[in-house]
C-alpha cells in the first residue's frame, strides 16, 4: 500500500492516497446470550461478503484512496456517497475496516435471495422518492448504536447533469438523518465504478481503476436551531462533494472517459 502526499486543500487537509491492498480485517463479540444467534449469523455473513468483496475487487479493479483515515475511526457517523453504479456500495464496503449498514432502495427487498442476502449484511430498506419513517428510525436507532450507516444521497445513480458532481440539487435526506442522529456526516466520491459494467474490464489483468475520496467530518451543529442546523449541514455537504470530485480529478489527471458515464453505455464499451 502506497502512501501519496498532496497538497491540502478546504476539504483535505491530510489526504492521503493508495492503492487498496484490500487488506483482511474483521472482529465481532457477542455479548448477550438472548442474541447469539442473530449476531453469529450476522457476524458471520458480514465477514463471508466482506472477504468475497475484498477477492472480487482485489480481482477486476486498482482502487486509489484519497483521505482513507477519515472514514477509518471509531464512532458512529453517515457515510454519504455519490452513486455511479450497484459496485459502489460493495466496493465501499471492502475500502472502508469497519462494517457499514446501508441504506437500499426497498425494491431490491422483495426478492427472495437478494432481500435475504441484504439483511443478512444489516441492509435495511428505504424508499426511493419519498421519507419513509421506519427508514429513518432504523437508521438514527443504528446510528446512535455507535455504527456506520451508508447513504447515497442522490437517490438512485446518476450521472452528468443529473448527478450533483456536476452541480445537481442535493437531497436533504443526509443533513437530516445526521441531525436527528446528533453524528458527523463523512462525505465520499467515487468514480470509475461504472467501468466495471463492461465485460472486457472482467478479463484478467485488465483490473479497471476506481478512485475515491473521503472528506473531513461534517459536524451536526448540535447548539445552533434545528432548521439552521440543517442547512449548514446541506450546504457543508454540497460543497464537500464538489471539492472531493475535484481534488480526484487533479490529483489522478483524469479525462472525460474517466468521469461517469450512464450503465447501458458502459456496457456497449
Amino acid at each position: 500500500m502506497t502512501n501519496v502526499e498532496g497538497n491540502k486543500n478546504a476539504q483535505m487537509t491530510k489526504a492521503a492516497a493508495d492503492v487498496s491492498s484490500f487488506g483482511f480485517r474483521h472482529s465481532f463479540d457477542i455479548r448477550h446470550s438472548s442474541f447469539v444467534i442473530p449476531r453469529v449469523f450476522h457476524s458471520l455473513a458480514n465477514l463471508a461478503a466482506r472477504s468475497w468483496m475484498k477477492l472480487l475487487f482485489g480481482y477486476a479493479a486498482r482502487v486509489y484512496v484519497l483521505g482513507r483515515e477519515n472514514a477509518n475511526h471509531e464512532g458512529a457517523f453517515l457515510l454519504a456517497a455519490n452513486h455511479i453504479s450497484h459496485f459502489d456500495p460493495l466496493i465501499l464496503s471492502a475500502v472502508v475496516r469497519r462494517k457499514i449498514d446501508w441504506m437500499a432502495m426497498a425494491e431490491f427487498f422483495s426478492r427472495p435471495f437478494i432481500g435475504f442476502a441484504l439483511r443478512a449484511v444489516d441492509a435495511f430498506p428505504a424508499e426511493r422518492d419519498r421519507a419513509d419513517r421506519a427508514t429513518i428510525r432504523s437508521a438514527v436507532t443504528r446510528l446512535r448504536q455507535g455504527r456506520i450507516v451508508g447513504i447515497f444521497p442522490e437517490g438512485g445513480i446518476r450521472d452528468g447533469s443529473r448527478s450533483l458532481l456536476e452541480g445537481a440539487p442535493l437531497r436533504q435526506g443526509a443533513s437530516t438523518l445526521g441531525h436527528m442522529a446528533h453524528v458527523p456526516i463523512i462525505p465520499c466520491v467515487i468514480l470509475g465504478s461504472d467501468r466495471l459494467y463492461s465485460i472486457k474490464n472482467w478479463l484478467p489483468l485488465r483490473r479497471a481503476p476506481v478512485w475515491i475520496a473521503f472528506g473531513h467530518p461534517i459536524p451536526s451543529f448540535p447548539n445552533l436551531e434545528k432548521s439552521v442546523a440543517r442547512e449548514r449541514i446541506h450546504h457543508e455537504l454540497a460543497a464537500a462533494f464538489g471539492v472531493l470530485y475535484a481534488e480526484l480529478r487533479h490529483r489522478f489527471m483524469l479525462t472525460a472517459d474517466d468521469l461517469p458515464h450512464p450503465p447501458r453505455e458502459r456496457m456497449r464499451n
